[in-house]
């Protein structure tokens, strides 16, 4: 709305004090003017005049009396206009919002990286890194110390033969009929000299073979042990690059955060002397009145 508030003029104080005259003035002017009427009443009783209803008739400055309210009333509605509409940007600066707009935005943090370690290998893998004439020989010997194996070692064919030898008889005896017996001549083709010997013979080609077969056995051990130390490092080396580069992501994130909300803490402030300041110089400011209502508030002051 239009206003006449001003660095100069009346306080509110003394805008409000008018105000209160005035509405007790018009109120006055009011009860009269509403007490005017066009005759008066009186009642004969017992020889006594009563009267009923009083003469009040129209005042000689009638017209002076309505200038005067109506100069009242508008002087009133003119100061609680303006009491109003300070109260009104009072209320309007207490209630400001921030605006962030005015901010810059919000850092927001970098990537970060991730890594994808590389998973450690079996020896499935060893396996596959022989050559195929390696692999070949691998079955190969493997075969040989396999069935070697088997016929030498305990409960083999030829454990049996040595352990059965000794016991053997050189005369049997088996039922034919009628439970009679006939003997059986019994001829050891072994010696146990013969069976050690092809026992030693062999032994010495199972541990050939058997002493081939650990050795690709270990060298894929060992190939797989050398790939999963390599791979190992890889990881390694990946999860360190990863967190340098993620530390210094971080870091930036919060010096840039810091100075963010440093920056939003400043300009809160500088809001808030704003609004204090705004507030100060409303609460300063004053209404002056023009020419056609002074004279009702000099009327007033005056008095």
């Amino acid at each position: 709305m239009k206003h006449s508030l001003a660095t100069t003029g009346l306080s509110l104080s003394q805008a409000q004090s008018v105000s209160n005259l005035c509405n007790q003035r018009v109120r006055d002017i009011k009860d009269r003017l509403a007490a005017i009427n066009n005759s008066s009443k009186t009642i004969m009783m017992d020889g006594h005049s009563y009267t009923q209803q009083s003469a009040n008739p129209m005042p000689d400055n009638v017209i002076e009396l309505l200038q005067e309210k109506a100069r009242l009333s508008a002087t009133q509605a003119f100061l609680m206009e303006n009491i109003r509409e300070k109260d009104n940007m009072l209320k309007a600066v207490r209630e400001k919002d921030f605006d962030y707009s005015n901010l810059a935005a919000a850092p927001e943090r970098g990537e970060l990286k991730y890594t994808n370690p590389i998973h450690e290998v079996n020896e499935s893998w060893g396996w596959d890194q022989l050559t195929a004439a390696e692999y070949n020989e691998y079955l190969e010997v493997e075969a040989y110390a396999s069935h070697i194996g088997q016929f030498i070692h305990k409960d083999g064919e030829l454990d049996s033969l040595r352990k059965n030898l000794p016991r053997i008889s050189e005369l049997d005896w088996i039922t034919i009929k009628d439970g009679e017996r006939t003997p059986v001549m019994v001829n050891k083709h072994h010696t146990p000299e013969f069976l050690l010997a092809l026992h030693e013979e062999l032994a010495a080609m199972h541990r050939e073979y058997e002493q081939r077969v650990n050795y690709f056995k270990a060298k894929v051990k060992n190939l797989t042990t050398a790939e999963n130390a390599r791979i190992a490092r890889v990881n390694a080396d990946e999860v360190a690059t990863a967190t340098a580069y993620n530390n210094t992501v971080w870091a930036e994130f919060e010096t840039a955060t810091k100075q963010w909300y440093a920056a939003e803490k400043q300009a809160k402030f500088e809001f808030q002397e704003q609004i204090e300041t705004a507030i100060n110089q409303i609460a300063s400011l004053r209404i002056q009145v023009p020419a056609r209502f002074q004279p009702v508030v000099d009327m007033f002051i005056t008095k």
